[in-house]
């Protein structure tokens, strides 16, 4: 049902406003981890394979100081193949080993596993045991990968929550075995938001892809920018799968939509956010394909690091929040060492 003949008007998108989302528990989560860090022989950085680019967090770079890491690039059987070899050679350039994930297939996983076995047998005095440190943006797949690790090297079940919601996992963990021989060790820990993402478009493609809660963007502006993205990379698919025409208009797109899936109020009137809420539910779940949202080409990359990657203060109430978040942190800590005496 697609109309290929429709003239497509939008070349670029335009939006100014940028999304804020860093509350308390993920300052205390930074600070937990840095505490932590002097007991982790390894760092596995999960990112989202859709937003290669995007799913980048430059807090990380202080957290880490130098420990030996692999850039895990999760759910890739949402992105497309062809992206790989390009993301690889992109983060060759800044040093950083590259795999990709999809929790569901336990010989991608076994990759990890792979990489874990070749630290400890390179030094056995060294590692009598490996410690693993799991950490990334929100809903990039952390908690899942680690059920998925524990899967594939010990045939047990979950040990980590997870939720398609961002904030599943709020604390540092405690270790938890994937690997009998060598014994290896994971760390779970809070998906840590960027205090200020500097780029709105950077912003969204984050809340996209479930990274910022949904009340906290603007779902009309998602389910835009998705449409647009989806025209502009001529991906029809969607037009195929919902059942509508084609088109680059938001409002004529949410009404042809809505009537579609019944997304109706009485006397006829479009439930907007049901609709919105169907389309983005479709676009997380695959149902379009495999899409990669991130520009890669040589400029585009270029253009990402300098416009993203520069340090931003946080803001007088960020920092009075994470201020309390680790004030309470501390006050857990202290019960739990009374309780343990």
């Amino acid at each position: 049902m697609a109309n290929t003949g429709v003239r497509l008007l939008r070349t670029v998108f335009s939006h100014e406003k940028s999304i804020s989302w860093f509350p308390g528990h993920m300052m205390a989560g930074l600070r937990e981890m840095r505490d932590q860090m002097r007991t982790v022989d390894l760092i596995v950085e999960t990112r989202d394979a859709r937003i290669p680019l995007s799913s980048i967090n430059k807090q990380f770079e202080q957290v880490i100081k130098g420990k030996r890491r692999v850039v895990v690039y999760n759910k890739c059987d949402l992105a497309p193949t062809s992206i790989q070899d390009t993301v690889r050679k992109v983060m060759e350039t800044r040093n950083q080993r590259t795999l990709f994930t999809d929790t569901n297939i336990n010989k991608s996983v076994r990759q990890i596993l792979d990489v874990a076995r070749e630290t400890a047998k390179s030094d056995p005095m060294r590692y009598p045991q490996l410690v693993i440190m799991v950490i990334g943006m929100p809903n990039v797949g952390k908690s899942s990968l680690i059920n998925a690790l524990r899967r594939t090297g010990l045939n047990r079940g979950k040990a980590a929550n997870t939720g398609a919601k961002p904030g599943v996992t709020r604390t540092v963990s405690g270790r938890i075995r994937v690997l009998e021989s060598p014994a290896v060790y994971l760390v779970d820990t809070p998906g840590v938001m960027i205090p200020h993402i500097p780029d709105p478009i950077t912003a969204i493609k984050v809340a996209l892809t479930g990274g910022i809660k949904d009340n906290i963007a603007d779902d009309t502006v998602l389910a835009d920018y998705l449409l647009f993205r989806l025209n502009r990379l001529d991906h029809t698919d969607y037009s195929t799968v919902l059942g509508i025409e084609r088109t680059d208009d938001i409002g004529e797109f949410l009404q042809l939509l809505g009537t579609k899936i019944g997304a109706l109020r009485r006397g006829g009137e479009l439930d907007t956010d049901k609709t919105i809420q169907f389309f983005l539910r479709a676009f997380r779940q695959g149902r379009f394909g495999r899409l990669c949202l991130d520009e890669l080409d040589e400029s585009s990359v270029k253009t990402f690091f300098i416009s993203n990657m520069e340090d931003a203060p946080l803001s007088k109430n960020q920092a009075q929040k994470a201020k309390r978040a680790a004030q309470r942190q501390r006050s857990l800590e202290k019960a739990r060492s009374k309780n343990l005496k």
